[in-house]
């Protein structure tokens, strides 16, 4: 089995159409057949169902698209990785983040890496823990930068906390708890907190922080988006509890206000995670540096 055929059935996965695959790859429709078919042959399982004129994965195919993935983004990160040994104006750095990390703390990191390194291509991929733990897995990314509060396989992966990010509750400006130097959680009681949907790891580590303490939030909205959040606690739809780091801007514009939580300090931490035997490329090894510098 070679890398060309890894490719094609990759591509074929992707677009399910023999002939949008062909194109792709710039080749016949029936090379990309016979090559599908080798690869079939030589695992023993079929890999598509044809049923009709469309095309879907098999189990089979579902679960050996990961590793066909792996063996791709693995043999380009090795390539890329020996460039770099001899010439750092080449290559790119791959990075998956969580919503608040590569939204509001490492856009001032990477401009000080993009300065220092005009020629490397940088491309962060922002999404949720679950999608970011596979495209770790199959080598898609160097590193993760993410919540500790994520749950990962600790067998497999490494992490490593760099920073200790403060949960803060924001209120509107003309809101009741406003002109408070701190609130209890029994202020709260009456409120409609608005908070990411119940799979999010902040929203798992507040709900058991309220726990310990005794608190059920009575009304609860759901936004999944942080900027959501915001904008909903601006247009006094409710309060929040989020990151202390992503909401400066607002604070300092006079559009939230944060209060103290008597007796409660809300922490995470956030790490960056990796393969336990990851070999990073030189891109990657001049970036990490720059995670254990004082944020502000």
């Amino acid at each position: 089995m070679n890398v060309n055929k890894l490719q094609t059935f990759i591509t074929l996965s992707e677009c399910l159409n023999f002939t949008e695959a062909a194109e792709l790859l710039y080749c016949s429709q029936p090379s990309v057949s016979m090559q599908i078919q080798s690869i079939e042959e030589e695992l023993g399982v079929p890999l598509f169902d044809r049923i009709g004129k469309k095309l879907y994965l098999t189990k089979q195919g579902e679960q050996f698209k990961p590793y066909a993935e792996q063996i791709i983004n693995l043999l380009h990160s090795a390539k890329d990785h020996m460039r770099q040994l001899e010439d750092l104006s080449f290559g790119t750095l791959s990075i998956g983040a969580s919503n608040f990390v590569g939204v509001y703390l490492l856009p001032s990191m990477l401009r000080t890496y993009s300065t220092a390194f005009p020629n490397i291509k940088i491309n962060m991929n922002i999404t949720s823990s679950n999608h970011l733990l596979h495209m770790l897995d199959t080598n898609k990314v160097d590193f993760l930068v993410l919540s500790d509060r994520v749950r990962i396989d600790e067998a497999r992966y490494q992490r490593t906390t760099f920073y200790q990010d403060e949960l803060v509750l924001i209120v509107n400006p003309l809101h009741r708890l406003a002109q408070k130097k701190e609130c209890t959680l029994e202020d709260l009681v009456n409120e409609t907190l608005i908070l990411k949907p119940d799979k999010s790891a902040t929203r798992l580590y507040l709900e058991d922080q309220f726990k310990e303490h005794g608190f059920a939030p009575p009304n609860y909205l759901e936004i999944s988006n942080l900027e959501g959040i915001k904008q909903g606690v601006i247009h006094n739809l409710g309060v929040s509890i989020v990151s202390s780091f992503a909401i400066q801007q607002e604070i300092n514009y006079g559009l939230l206000v944060k209060v103290p939580v008597q007796g409660i300090q809300f922490l995470r931490g956030i790490s960056y995670v990796h393969h336990r035997n990851k070999h990073f490329s030189p891109a990657a090894k001049q970036f990490l540096p720059l995670l254990k510098q004082p944020h502000s």
